[in-house]
């Protein structure tokens, strides 16, 4: 078939290896998806993604999620799926938090391929 074995990841192993915040870390693809790997502090800004929907599951930590009518808060292990086009504005404001967030392939992390963070692979 020509693919790649399949190979796990362990997430407290990748994210031993970077301590930067909001720079998202590659960690595997999927099915044109990409599961981005980052660590969070303080506030990110308002942005969305008018092509893709965006999960983010907490890993450790809490994290807000603000929409413009509206706060979700997410402890550990909980999820929330952003939809395309929707506004949204990340927040860690009770310290660290490690998150898991999967996006279409080449998603920019900002909503704008101008200012986006290019995830590194880990």
């Amino acid at each position: 078939m020509g693919s790649a074995a399949p190979a796990k990841v362990n997430l407290a192993e990748k994210f031993a290896l970077f301590s930067e915040h909001w720079s998202p870390r590659l960690a595997a693809r999927y099915n044109g998806n990409e599961v981005r790997l980052a660590r969070v502090e303080g506030d990110y800004h308002w942005h969305c993604h008018p092509d893709t929907d965006e999960l983010f599951l907490v890993v450790e930590g809490e994290l807000d999620i603000e929409f413009r009518d509206r706060v979700e808060h997410l402890a550990q292990g909980e999820l929330i799926v952003v939809p395309r086009g929707v506004e949204h504005r990340p927040r860690a404001t009770a310290g660290e938090a490690k998150l898991l967030v999967m996006d279409a392939d080449g998603t920019p992390n900002t909503g704008d391929a101008a200012t986006a963070f290019v995830p590194v692979e880990v």
